[in-house]
């Protein structure tokens, strides 16, 4: 079976067709979140530090770190700060080495600039997942060397030089494209996990069928992990969550082993975990048993983030949780 290693100093996760879904926790990215951007723009890493650990203690497997920050008012003193090649080399390793001061889980180094994913390669611990690689020859020449220079897994997105396609057989094709140009770099299969590109269900019904028939093939016919940002789905929509909460068991059930996403969303979690019951990949159910212990205290008033941190220190106090391995 295909497994993907990820590794922070003490701590491995694996990807993979028998193994519990990896939620990769997407909140440590300053795209779209002025608060996030401005408090960076001034050495300012109290968010950061708190979406770490709430992520983790909710249960994010892997960190997503997106150095994609724009500093508006330095802009205005210095034009450098308008080009992101400048900017994110520089604020990359910085994220990653206060995330890593805080949690000890593996990362994922996630930009468009290949000089950040090389500094946040340099500062990392263990074995990150890199974000991320396109089926854009630039793109190959640039990241699928740093695959192999470091030694790392890295998430191959299924669009190229001709942009996303509506067409899952023009994405699978990319996707296959991807995996044969890294295997003349030396990179195996097991090293790529692909992002099939989910789309928005309001703006084309059958996204939904198209991921999950995309994922089944890629799984069968290349034998790669896969992995999405989840809630792209239900973009535009109302009640989000509970489209994410039904996409993800289905997206599990067709195969699919990772996903970028918030996992700070209660229902989102619960049904991800509800899933690992269902498809066998939580031996006696104990995850789910002690999972339903955070929605017991949920109940009782307390926000989901914070159930689930309590519910962390308190492991923590018996010994903490065991190494995974």
């Amino acid at each position: 079976m295909t497994r993907t290693v990820i590794e922070s100093k003490t701590k491995t996760v694996t990807i993979g067709f028998d193994e519990p879904f990896c939620v990769i926790g997407e909140r440590i990215n300053p795209t779209g979140r002025k608060k996030l951007a401005a408090e960076l723009e001034m050495d300012d890493f109290t968010t950061v530090e708190k979406d770490a650990l709430e992520q983790v203690a909710c249960g994010a497997m892997v960190l997503d770190i997106n150095s994609g920050a724009v500093f508006t008012n330095k802009m205005a003193s210095d034009p450098r700060y308008a080009d992101n090649n400048f900017v994110e080399p520089m604020l990359m390793p910085e994220l990653v080495k206060r995330v890593q001061s805080l949690v000890d889980v593996p990362l994922c180094i996630d930009s468009s600039v290949p000089g950040a994913l090389e500094a946040g390669l340099e500062a990392a611990e263990g074995r990150p997942l890199l974000n991320s690689v396109t089926g854009e020859e630039e793109r190959l020449e640039l990241v699928l060397p740093l695959v192999k220079k470091y030694n790392v897994p890295v998430v191959a997105i299924s669009n190229d030089d001709t942009g996303i396609s509506e067409d899952p057989d023009v994405r699978f094709a990319v996707a296959k494209k991807i995996v044969e140009r890294a295997a003349d770099f030396g990179i195996p299969a097991h090293d790529i996990v692909v992002d099939p590109l989910v789309m928005p269900i309001g703006a084309m019904a059958t996204a939904g069928q198209q991921v999950f028939t995309l994922v089944r093939r890629l799984r069968d016919e290349l034998g790669v992990n896969t992995t999405c940002g989840a809630s792209n789905v239900s973009f535009g929509l109302p009640n989000r969550h509970g489209i994410n909460a039904a996409f993800l068991p289905m997206a599990i059930g067709a195969g699919m082993t990772s996903a970028i996403m918030n996992p700070v969303r209660q229902v989102e979690m619960e049904a991800i975990k509800a899933a690992n019951m269902l498809m066998n990949h939580d031996p006696n159910g104990s995850n789910w048993i002690a999972f339903t212990r955070i929605l017991d205290a949920t109940k009782e008033g307390a926000t989901f983030a914070e159930a689930a941190q309590a519910a962390a220190a308190a492991g923590s106090g018996r010994g903490g949780r065991r190494r995974r391995r």
